[in-house]
């Protein structure tokens, strides 16, 4: 999927937001990408996924599960394991951690793709690497929909994205929608409890 296909997919399903957002990583910007609203529609999300997918063909035979941070990456990682015939887990915040819940688990020879939806400073996504890597599971990658660190993430495994962009952010001290007193909405899924 070329850069044009893609944007028009997010204008088209009002999943590419303008106005003043405060991100999961406590940086603000001007836009933000609400991948849900395109995710919603299977034939956007399977074509995604497919992107993902194909980036990991030489690993395909390999991968046995994939994981996902719960909110935003449980509908990727289902597709991609439904795309790779594998099994598909999320983790999700208890006291402010990532771990695995409702019975879900890796074990050390499991070989595990990370997906997500929208990686910003890549956080929620390392993470998850770290939880899995913790009961000796390989990570062979991480793939997800928008990359807005441009591929300046600060993650330790390679990243594959369908759509990478360079997003403007502001430090909250600093940042000049603030300073204009535009109301701040805040999209993010890191603070949901369970």
């Amino acid at each position: 999927m070329d850069t044009q296909d893609f944007l028009r997919t997010f204008k088209d399903t009002g999943a590419l937001q303008s106005g003043h957002f405060e991100l999961t990583s406590g940086l603000h910007s001007p836009s933000y990408f609400q991948c849900a609203l395109a995710l919603q529609h299977p034939k956007h999300l399977a074509a995604f996924c497919e992107t993902i997918v194909s980036y990991f063909e030489d690993e395909v035979d390999q991968i046995t599960a994939v994981a996902a941070p719960a909110v935003g990456g449980i509908v990727v990682g289902q597709e991609v394991g439904r795309q790779l015939g594998v099994r598909s887990i999320f983790a999700e915040r208890k006291d402010g951690e990532m771990v695995f819940r409702r019975g879900f688990y890796v074990e050390p020879n499991d070989v595990v793709l990370v997906v997500e939806d929208v990686v910003t400073t890549g956080g929620s996504v390392q993470e998850v690497v770290d939880l899995i890597e913790s009961t000796g599971a390989f990570v062979v990658g991480i793939g997800c929909v928008v990359d807005r660190s441009g591929g300046e993430n600060k993650l330790e495994i390679p990243l594959c994205s369908v759509h990478s962009t360079k997003a403007v952010t502001y430090q909250p001290d600093s940042c000049p929608l603030c300073m204009e007193n535009i109301p701040i909405s805040k999209p993010g899924s890191r603070k949901l409890s369970r």
